[in-house]
């Protein structure tokens, strides 16, 4: 999970293919994205805070406009699942 540089959304990814951005000050769901394969959890924020990149068991690493919840790109080239090091 990662929170956006402002502090106001936090996001979340899980095994179930999706990644949910939250209103911190409200607990609701703002978007659910949804991936065609799970992911392992791992969320990144961009500094502006307007680009989600997760990690994706399909050895693909995926950045997501948060405004929209659309995909901007499909990062490929691994050889094994992209995990998280941080």
């Amino acid at each position: 999970m990662a929170f956006s540089p402002d502090g106001r959304t936090l996001a979340t990814g899980g095994a179930d293919a999706t990644e949910r951005l939250w209103d911190v000050a409200t607990g609701t769901t703002r978007t659910t994205l949804t991936a065609p394969t799970g992911t392992d959890g791992s969320v990144a924020f961009s500094p502006d805070g307007r680009t989600l990149a997760t990690a994706c068991v399909d050895h693909a690493v995926r950045l997501w406009d948060v405004t929209t919840g659309n995909t901007r790109s499909t990062l490929t080239g691994h050889t094994g699942d992209v995990m998280s090091v941080a």
